[in-house]
């Protein structure tokens, strides 16, 4: 196998990773699986959003020594009425005449670029300029991915139907479309997607972090031409495998556990549920009578998180939970909680690592979805019986669900065996999908033949 640091006979790839700890995750992964195959740079856009962004590239860069980082300096702007990590994607297109000068620059001359999904309309006219292949990094589930290519194509029925149809899938609950996406009002959300979905039909490829046993059909339907019929060819390269960076903190806590006792409840890096449901949510726990750890977020940006535990969750409960659980206000190592031992169940937003992760890990899901991709995320995960749904639940936000019903569905997840032995499977599987000989892996290994055969001496 050709050494990454050969110039002469090695591919060079570059990936432009997104804003938010969702998509930097899974990029750092890919690049970490890339780097013994060809030459890798990062390209990160500064400044970061969160804390957790940048403390995470920094120990990145300080294992993985090989892969070069190479900065976009972003052209700032204030939009205080919009997501913080919408407004970051807004900043980047604003900043895109400088990444041209950056790819021209690096040496040896690039074979690829892999851009995130939400950066496609940004990045793929650039390396059309340059005539360098872009492929897209299209970082939630194939399902997902079904509706975010085919959106703009799809013109909504006038009628009050309860349905709505995506091209290659059946017709789907109109509940489980972000809301943003039904509105009439122009969001940064709506545009780009709209924006992003008609650009990545000029990609060279679309990479997806998924697995044939866990989604085929949506996998089948869109290299079928059954969801729009000029798609570039369509990849599944995950679940993508967990690197050595992130085992960083100690687990002394879940280290004294029982084994599948304790429940992990965590809603991702950047969704903040509300006061009143925290303490619905602290008596569910309590009440399940499960061991269990907590990352309570009240901010969607951890830089804004500044409250005390008591004060988010109450003294009483702190108190209480002193031989339970543990419970945390700053970002954790998720995927080092969930692969330790002691821990049998987990209670997610349904974020798209988030269940890759458990996937890897066989880690049953209860499925709690807040907004976005997650209800479509939801549905997979309890379809290939990684979990359950709690659908009557609603989009984060929209009701506040009493204790004693989250109880309830916790101890359905933790005391469920059928579930588990059905988790462990998915498990299996997805480790085959990215070892030698299967599906996932066969997938990467084309890419980087047809990468090390693209020659481009000058752009």
């Amino acid at each position: 196998m050709a050494n990454s640091d050969d110039q002469n006979c090695t591919a060079h790839v570059a990936l432009i990773p997104s804003s938010g700890m969702g998509h930097l995750t899974p990029f750092l992964r890919l690049a970490v699986s890339l780097i013994s195959h060809v030459r890798v740079t990062l390209i990160t856009a500064h400044p970061t959003v969160s804390l957790a962004e940048s403390q995470t590239l920094s120990c990145f860069f300080s294992t993985y020594p090989q892969i070069t980082e190479s900065q976009l300096l972003l052209n700032t702007f204030d939009a205080p009425s919009e997501d913080p990590f919408y407004i970051q994607y807004e900043a980047i297109r604003r900043s895109s005449h400088l990444l041209s000068p950056i790819l021209c620059s690096l040496c040896p001359p690039l074979s690829a670029l892999i851009t995130d999904m939400s950066l496609a309309s940004t990045i793929i006219p650039v390396t059309q300029a340059l005539n360098l292949p872009n492929y897209v990094l299209f970082t939630s589930s194939a399902h997902m991915s079904t509706l975010f290519l085919s959106f703009h194509t799809i013109a909504r029925s006038s009628g009050e139907s309860d349905l709505f149809t995506v091209p290659g899938m059946q017709p789907l609950p109109i509940s489980w479309i972000p809301p943003p996406l039904l509105s009439e009002k122009d969001s940064l959300f709506r545009t780009q997607l709209l924006e992003n979905g008609k650009a990545m039909l000029q990609a060279d490829g679309i990479l997806i972090n998924t697995f044939e046993r866990f989604e085929q059909e949506p996998l089948a339907s869109l290299n079928a031409g059954e969801v729009l019929t000029r798609l570039p060819l369509v990849t599944s390269i995950g679940p993508f495998a967990p690197c050595s960076f992130e085992r960083i903190q100690p687990l002394t806590w879940l280290d004294g556990q029982p084994m599948n006792s304790v429940v992990f409840a965590s809603f991702g890096s950047r969704t903040a549920i509300s006061r009143e449901q925290i303490k619905e949510l602290a008596e569910g726990l309590l009440r399940s009578e499960c061991r269990f750890i907590w990352v309570v977020k009240e901010k969607k940006v951890d830089r804004e998180d500044d409250k005390v535990l008591d004060e988010l969750v109450g003294e009483e409960f702190m108190t209480k939970a002193i031989d339970k659980g543990l419970v945390v206000n700053q970002w954790v190592n998720q995927e080092q909680i969930l692969s330790h031992p002691a821990v049998g169940g987990f209670i997610s937003h349904c974020g798209w690592n988030s269940v890759t992760e458990a996937a890897w890990h066989g880690v049953p899901i209860l499925g709690w979805p807040q907004h976005g991709d997650q209800k479509m995320n939801a549905y997979v995960l309890s379809r290939a019986g990684l979990g359950i749904w709690a659908e009557n639940w609603g989009w984060g936000g929209e009701m506040v669900v009493k204790g004693m019903e989250i109880s309830e569905k916790i101890r359905e997840v933790m005391e469920n065996n059928q579930l588990r032995a059905q988790v462990v499977k998915i498990r299996e599987n997805a480790r085959a999908a990215v070892a030698e000989g299967g599906s996932s892996h066969g997938g990467v290994i084309e890419l980087i033949q047809i990468w090390k055969n693209k020659s481009l001496k000058t752009f």
